[in-house]
């Protein structure tokens, strides 16, 4: 085996660990564009500054438990109590500072996030949440008011876009 053979095996037998060690630590090691969608959780009553009930801290946290080997880089939030207050437990956990959105203006932060790369977490409301999704070019229904575990995931790579529906829990494993 020659010396250039030799470097070449060796570049790629490299690269095949570094690859199979990031995702062992469950970071993302694909190029593209991962946003995590989701509905804020259980609230309190329908006015901007309503917090989340019992059952929605848990489904918070439950949240943070689920998503905290995403390889999430940034988390953003519409100013609201309580899409701020689903996205904190994660935003604890991965000492993440919450981005703010406006929900009135969703070509934008889609377009932001398309841009951006990486892996996101976007926490929103039930009007916004599925609309978000299509306008990334995933696919989503429309959620009711009492729909509050849905949480997509939509992959972005070059042209093609994947979209998977998972759901959440009001557990936190935690004491």
């Amino acid at each position: 085996m020659n010396v250039l053979t030799k470097c070449l095996l060796l570049t790629v037998v490299a690269a095949a660990l570094l690859t199979v060690g990031m995702a062992c630590a469950g970071l993302p090691v694909e190029a593209g564009t991962t946003v995590w969608l989701v509905r804020h959780a259980e609230k309190v009553d329908s006015t901007p500054a309503s917090g989340l009930t019992a059952e929605g801290s848990a489904r918070a946290c439950g949240l943070a438990h689920q998503l905290q080997s995403a390889g999430i880089g940034t988390i953003h939030s519409s100013d609201y109590r309580r899409t701020l207050d689903t996205a904190a437990p994660l935003a604890e956990r991965l000492g993440l500072e919450v981005a703010l959105y406006d929900p009135r203006k969703l070509e934008g932060i889609a377009a932001t996030l398309r841009d951006a790369g990486g892996v996101h977490l976007v926490v929103g409301h039930s009007n916004t949440t599925p609309q978000l999704a299509r306008l990334l070019g995933g696919e989503a229904t429309d959620m009711d008011e009492s729909d509050y575990h849905h949480l997509y995931r939509v992959t972005i790579d070059g042209d093609q876009v994947e979209t998977l529906l998972l759901h959440t829990a009001a557990f936190c494993p935690e004491p």
